[in-house]
């Protein structure tokens, strides 16, 4: 893992803001902290945390020149300007748009001061991970860490009491780790929860299940790229058994020669406890992504238990120009924006599922799939021509996560283009709306975890894994070409939707609904702007 320079160097020299910070006055941090549950008094308080009870946290900086960003993103994405595609590498990020030295040595200074022991730090300066117990995490943030009952749900959750304020004249953004309110949904569904969802069968797996292959074969078909060069990243919150892949490709008699790195963050076990191990996501994920692209150059997972400090690490290692999320949260946007800013900055597409409970999915599954920076992926249920064939039909899949955003972002740029919006699909004209794409999610879907095989899965899980293979094609081309990567995608993926090559780049899916929205000509909030044509979508994407 990239690490900044030595630690012993940084403690020497952080010595000279000691009388600084001794005389800072309390400084709010920009974010929210406090559940509003907690605020609002409808989860009542139980306990005090045990103040032995240790803590992960992420401690967020925001990143310098907003302004200066902002306008460099636009250019970056805006192919009329001298700037397009010119990405920047991460030291350029940082010598740019992140934090400065001085502010990233005064926040270890001050996590060192209150005895937050510093367990991972970042080359781009804009995260620092700690950890410490919990009387030490009150003291150093000025809350009080409580323990509350949940009001939907039937187990209690931690929280602080009130927003926390910080002994230092450096600002923060963002304090991951202060509650629980929202645990992490994997966006999949096993097999022995799939009887709601109806399932066809044209794949050549057991059964007539689809396997990874099924989708290449359908929205890309028998042609010469395969990921070759290409890295994809991929998010998770749990470790993963690599011998539950290798098992998936022994199975359907595949071979699978892609090396898969593990990256650990905040401490997390990138292994499955043997005693209660559930990586049906993390596994699908890597089946999913090596089966569209056979080839790629590795597959490198990352796993921990804070967000923010994931989709950095994703960032300040700038390795895979395609990242693939299936899990859903809630956290305050802000905190992961200029993260997501990088990835742009540099060239790094991100898809997230939608999630799996159609229109009525809570806006704290979808997230971050609605933020505006990111390409949400929702689900079809697809048609083959027979096993291992060619695309034939494509329904919406009822269980398909869509609507205008429950967490009330804004509608970007790209959405407001003429076109776009309209009566037939009933998207909003002030908030953003979601999805933007869609691959197959049905529960017909055949895959290995926790320790066999299984028929019967689905869920949008599946289809975000499929578009970082496809676009990690996409890339393999654009390299060829003597081009730059492509990028975050939206932009173009929504002209070409309200351009003339629209029907044939995509598969236009006009029937089916998620309850609360239809399919329908051209952009829909079950489908998006439907599933790839992968050859002439390339072909689009990399003229």
């Amino acid at each position: 893992m990239k690490k900044m320079s030595a630690l012993a160097a940084l403690c020497a020299s952080i010595t000279l803001f000691a009388a600084a910070a001794a005389k800072a006055e309390q400084r709010p941090i920009m974010t929210t902290h406090v559940p509003q549950a907690v605020a609002s008094g409808v989860a009542p308080l139980i306990a005090h945390v045990p103040g032995t009870q240790r803590f992960s946290l992420a401690i967020s900086l925001p990143p310098r020149n907003q302004a200066e960003l902002d306008d460099l993103l636009q250019q970056l994405y805006d192919p009329h300007s001298p700037n397009y595609h010119k990405y920047l590498t991460a030291d350029e990020f940082s010598d740019r748009f992140g934090p400065t030295e001085s502010d990233y040595e005064a926040v270890l200074h001050f996590a060192q001061t209150y005895g937050l022991s510093v367990i991972e730090m970042f080359n781009n300066r804009m995260v620092v991970d700690v950890e410490a117990p919990a009387a030490i995490i009150e003291k150093a943030f000025h809350v009080t860490l409580g323990v509350y009952q949940h009001p939907t749900e039937s187990r209690t959750f931690f929280a602080p009491d009130r927003e926390p304020t910080v002994d230092l004249d450096v600002p923060l953004l963002h304090i991951s780790g202060l509650d629980n309110f929202t645990l992490p949904h994997a966006k999949n569904i096993k097999a022995a929860h799939a009887s709601s969802f109806a399932s066809k069968t044209t794949g050549s797996g057991p059964g007539g299940d689809f396997i990874g292959s099924d989708m290449r074969a359908a929205y890309y078909g028998s042609g010469p790229l395969n990921g070759k060069g290409q890295s994809v990243g991929l998010f998770e919150y749990a470790g993963y058994e690599i011998n539950d892949v290798k098992n998936y490709f022994k199975e359907v008699k595949q071979p699978f020669n892609i090396p898969v790195k593990g990256v650990s963050l905040n401490g997390v076990s990138l292994s499955c406890p043997p005693s209660n191990c559930d990586d049906s996501e993390q596994v699908l994920d890597i089946e999913m992504a090596a089966s569209m692209a056979p080839h790629l150059t590795q597959i490198v997972v990352y796993v921990g238990s804070s967000d923010v400090s994931i989709f950095n690490q994703m960032a300040a290692d700038n390795t895979s120009k395609q990242v693939s999320c299936s899990w859903g949260w809630s956290d305050d946007e802000s905190s992961l924006d200029p993260i997501f800013e990088e990835m742009g900055a540099q060239g790094q597409s991100i898809f997230v599922a939608t999630g799996d409970n159609g229109s009525g999915t809570p806006g704290d599954v979808v997230w971050p799939a609605d933020d505006p920076y990111v390409t949400a992926v929702g689900g079809t249920d697809l048609t083959t021509t027979g096993p291992g064939g060619a695309w034939k039909s494509e329904t919406g899949w009822n269980g398909s996560a869509g609507s205008p955003s429950k967490n009330g972002i804004p509608i970007p740029s790209y959405q407001q283009l003429a076109g776009v919006i309209n009566s037939s699909n009933g998207g909003s004209t002030t908030l953003r709306n979601y999805p933007d794409v869609a691959a197959e999610a049905n529960t017909n879907q055949y895959s290995c975890y926790d320790g066999g095989c299984f028929e019967g899965n689905g869920g949008t899980s599946y289809a975000a894994p499929q578009w970082a293979g496809i676009t990690a094609m996409a890339n393999e081309q654009a390299v060829t070409d003597g081009k730059s990567t492509l990028g975050f995608l939206n932009p173009a993926i929504y002209e070409i939707g309200v351009g003339t090559g629209y029907d044939s780049d995509f598969h236009d899916v006009t029937n089916g609904s998620n309850g609360g929205y239809k399919a329908v000509v051209g952009y829909d909030l079950v489908t998006g702007w439907g599933s790839p044509d992968g050859p002439n979508l390339i072909k689009a994407l990399v003229p």
